[in-house]
């Protein structure tokens, strides 16, 4: 919805709402916010609230530490839970200097430079992710565990699915919330769930993204559980995916459509996912950003593992799914809901573009099981893979400036050292895995 200034005023007035959540997102995708009451509104309103930058992981150092936060007015909402002690609202905010200059280590600001790169073209992206999590239970402390309450699988309904009341629950506050679900369905794996929502504009996608991860861990939480979107929480099962479908339209119409080519397809559609093939290995530090990301991306889960393409099957990287028409997009299958859903989306975006203006063009299609061709199938088709780990991740990165472009100095530099730490912190740890294996042989 767009609003005005004195509108919101009005609305928290009328609605006795008792805190505005002013909401905004670090580098690693983690959202922050700083709550204030009806009393502080016209002045957060103003862009006149500062916060200390330093405080945030990612962003300034101390003597630079003065930030404002300037309230995205179409992003106002009432919160449809936890009104015990009032009415809570939010606003999504964009991250700007005092001087009212954005703040180039703020991810939203990254994704709107993508999205105004592609509108100096005539394009905009739309966005339809679909977001699986785990429900599991919780320990006597409230602390997750790797228990859950059913064995159930793909599209299985209750009694024996029984997150299905919480993921009820869920639908309808995201509804509240102004989402417009799809679709929603028990995954393949024991207490996994997806909830797909209508495809939005980039920046709204983003957005809602993150409101999303924070309505599901909420809702769940009132009925006892604990939704993670860990990208691989158990061994053995299926891991939480983010896929995203994407198409470019161009004056309202979806310019990925050609009903004369084969697959549909029309040729920006095949030159973006051309761009996007092209920089995925270094894209994948922020689509897949943990250490466990690796641990989804690999054989037997329906998670890609290969840098391909297809129309017929779901192994590949990219799939064209069937829908055709205004429909008619690509899913990358790679991303997992840790990502930092700005950065992946401004990275994708422009890939794509690149692709376009370079006027590339994708690899033949990939139309059967690529986990089931030879090696020397894979070599002669000239398939590479995605990054095996997030140390190989690393060195991909840092081989493609490209990503050092569209991220920009500021967060690249803060966002490799990182990495680079948590690497080297997983990789000192003695795991569970080793002392079963050694510790009685040795």
């Amino acid at each position: 919805m767009k609003y005005t200034k004195d509108e919101i005023i009005k609305i928290v007035k009328e609605e006795n709402v008792k805190f505005i959540r002013l909401q905004f997102t670090d580098i690693f995708g983690a959202m922050k916010n700083v709550s204030i009451t009806p009393s502080q509104l016209e002045k957060a309103l103003d862009n006149k609230l500062r916060f200390d930058g330093s405080s945030i992981d990612g962003f300034v150092r101390i003597e630079e530490s003065d930030m404002a936060l300037h309230p995205d007015y179409d992003s106002f909402v009432i919160h449809p839970w936890g009104q015990e002690h009032g009415k809570v609202a939010r606003l999504i905010c964009d991250v700007c200097r005092i001087d009212g200059e954005p703040f180039e280590g703020d991810p939203r600001y990254i994704l709107r430079k993508a999205i105004a790169h592609a509108a100096s073209l005539g394009y905009e992206l739309n966005v339809g992710p679909e977001c699986e999590f785990y429900l599991l239970k919780t320990n006597e402390r409230g602390n997750p565990t790797l228990e859950s309450y059913d064995t159930n699988g793909y599209f299985d309904l209750g009694p024996n699915d029984l997150g299905e009341e919480a993921r009820k629950d869920i639908v309808l506050a995201l509804e509240d919330l102004g989402f417009v679900i799809e679709a929603s369905h028990h995954e393949c794996g024991p207490a996994q769930h997806e909830i797909d929502f209508k495809y939005q504009e980039a920046l709204h996608a983003a957005d809602s993204i993150m409101t999303f991860k924070y309505a599901v861990k909420t809702i769940s939480e009132k009925h006892k559980l604990y939704a993670t979107f860990m990208p691989k929480p158990i061994y053995g099962q299926a891991g939480n995916g983010m896929h995203l479908n994407m198409s470019l339209s161009k004056n309202g119409k979806n310019i990925f459509i050609n009903e004369k080519d084969k697959n549909g397809l029309s040729k920006e559609a095949y030159s973006f996912m051309a761009g996007i093939m092209h920089h995925i290995e270094g894209i994948a530090i922020v689509t897949n950003p943990l250490v466990n990301s690796y641990k989804r991306l690999v054989p037997d889960f329906e998670a890609p593992v290969y840098i391909a393409w297809s129309a017929q099957n779901r192994s590949p990287l990219i799939r064209v799914p069937s829908s055709r028409g205004q429909s008619t997009r690509i899913e990358l299958r790679s991303p997992d809901p840790s990502a930092n859903p700005y950065l992946a989306l401004a990275l994708c975006l422009e890939a794509g573009l690149e692709g376009i203006e370079n006027g590339m063009t994708p690899p033949p299609s990939i139309d059967k099981n690529i986990f089931e061709m030879s090696r020397r199938e894979l070599t002669r088709s000239g398939i590479k893979k995605l990054p095996a780990n997030l140390f190989e991740a690393l060195n991909k990165v840092q081989k493609d400036k490209f990503v050092a472009d569209v991220l920009g100095p500021h967060i690249y530099d803060r966002y490799i050292e990182a990495k680079k730490r948590e690497w080297n912190e997983y990789s000192l740890r003695v795991s569970d895995w080793e002392i079963e294996t050694y510790l009685s042989k040795y």
